[in-house]
């Protein structure tokens, strides 16, 4: 598969926009929206943080900061129309700064996932990242674009557009790469989220977004019930430290056949080594041939009625589901704790550690060409 890149495109670099919608629904049974604006209003090294919220008229919207770009709270319609926040993150922003926070509805960059012992050679040159996942960079390192505070305009009450520069060196990253993110909240219920880069240095580029899903309510103790689909014929064994081994292998007849959806808690205790590695689920799989127009990974909760499709253009997804959550602090909204496995990732994405393992789809990226991807959740009931 190579790498979806346009040519000759440029990124125009925006100005912030602090216009705000306001969250509360015409449904008749509402949800308590806990983002409260004051909250999130701040500056963070000389650069104004607020919070922007999308909506549409069937009363669904979401809340995103342009600290780290993360979706902070996401209402959608359940069985009964009633609005649920099925996304997991925090009151204020000075949560989301704190050492060790798990990357909640962060926007990831430059490379999502792993690269193996923080290292990878392009061109003949050997670069050097931020190790902090054990021996392993983790989504960018340390100084990832999920810590970042991205310039925001408000389009209208359905799109929000976040641009950032990262500058050459940036994480030990080449290159200056100028990055552009469109939120858009569609009128059936789906959140797109269109994705752009250009560099001035032969780069590696791998974005995505960190968003923990539960489909029966932010805050609830499980996603073990959820039923989950995702079409991939095979996924990518990790080693004990979760990286990638470089093989493809055969999901048939193992734990991680999501084929025919089945409960995520149905074979997540097997006594599978691979699930060992991850405490469960942390892998990715290689979908199947397809594009944006078929939806890659249906996840459904049992109690509320809400099901999410995964449309992309990309050709992995990791599939998370919460094993390092651990609910020992009541720091979520509305003093929430989010206990072990109580929320689901799909990140959609080229494979971990791609830029040290040939055979997998390139993800450098060129003067000249323009890193061009989309990713799509639409929520039904």
């Amino acid at each position: 598969m190579k790498r979806n890149v346009i040519q000759g495109l440029s990124i125009a670099t925006l100005c912030v926009s602090t216009f705000l919608f306001s969250c509360n629904s015409s449904t008749e049974k509402k949800a308590t929206v806990v983002s409260d604006s004051a909250r999130y209003s701040t500056a963070i090294d000389g650069k104004t943080v607020s919070l922007f919220t999308l909506k549409n008229k069937s009363g669904a919207s979401v809340s995103i900061t342009n600290y780290g770009g993360r979706i902070v709270s996401l209402l959608v319609p359940d069985k009964d129309n009633k609005l649920t926040d099925v996304v997991l993150g925090y009151d204020s922003i000075g949560a989301y700064r704190k050492k060790g926070e798990p990357f909640f509805g962060a926007l990831i960059g430059r490379y999502g996932n792993r690269i193996a012992k923080g290292k990878f050679t392009l061109n003949g040159e050997q670069y050097n990242l931020q190790i902090n996942d054990g021996q392993n960079t983790l989504h960018g390192g340390t100084d990832g674009f999920f810590s970042k505070v991205w310039e925001a305009k408000q389009i209208d009450a359905q799109k929000l557009e976040l641009t950032y520069s990262s500058k050459d060196g940036e994480a030990g990253y080449p290159g200056k790469l100028d990055v552009k993110v469109i939120y858009t909240l569609t009128v059936d219920n789906a959140l797109k989220i269109d994705y752009e880069a250009t560099t001035d240095k032969a780069t590696v580029v791998n974005l995505t977004n960190h968003a923990y899903f539960n489909l029966n309510g932010e805050g609830n103790k499980t996603i073990l019930d959820h039923e989950l689909y995702i079409d991939a014929k095979a996924y990518t064994p990790v080693d004990s430290t979760l990286i990638p081994t470089g093989k493809l292998t055969d999901v048939a007849g193992t734990a991680f056949d999501f084929n025919k959806a089945k409960a995520i808690g149905k074979n997540i205790e097997d006594a599978d080594e691979q699930l060992k590695f991850g405490k469960g689920y942390d892998h990715n799989f290689a979908l199947n041939p397809h594009d944006d127009k078929k939806a890659i990974a249906i996840v459904k909760s049992p109690f509320t009625g809400i099901s999410m499709e995964v449309y992309t253009t990309e050709p992995g997804l990791q599939f998370y589901s919460g094993n390092f959550l651990t609910g020992v602090d009541k720091d979520g909204k509305g003093g929430k704790s989010y206990p072990h496995r109580s929320a689901i990732c799909l990140e959609t994405q080229h494979f971990p550690d791609a830029p040290n393992h040939p055979n997998f789809a390139s993800t450098e990226l060129k003067p000249g060409e323009v890193y061009k991807t989309s990713t799509t959740y639409k929520f039904l009931k």
